[in-house]
């Protein structure tokens, strides 16, 4: 139902991110209010993640294009997340090593 395993679910109780209702069989039935909180901090924490990681190739000198390519995004989006949390080189400049030619 929300595209995670049982054994996630069963993870997420365990370090109390979820609470689980006991039934009277002593199955564990969970709030589905409480699953769709814990699946956006999940996905928060992924997607801060993942911008860090692409801040940090872009600067290392990849190019947008290579960054939108590592993570499976378009041009479109992958350059308005790095604008949003980097400052983008000039077009077309070369990253050079300091003291290189």
């Amino acid at each position: 139902m929300f595209g995670v395993r049982t054994t996630t679910i069963a993870r997420w109780a365990r370090d109390g991110i979820l609470s689980a209702v006991a039934t009277p069989g002593g199955h564990r039935r969970y709030r589905r209010a409480e699953i769709t909180a814990a699946l956006r901090s999940v996905r928060s924490s992924e997607r801060r993640r993942t911008e860090q990681d692409a801040v940090r190739l872009y600067d290392q000198g990849w190019s947008i294009r290579r960054v939108a390519e590592e993570f499976d995004m378009s041009y479109g989006a992958m350059r308005r997340l790095l604008v949003n949390n980097t400052r983008l080189r000039d077009r077309g400049a070369v990253r050079r090593s300091p003291g290189g030619t």
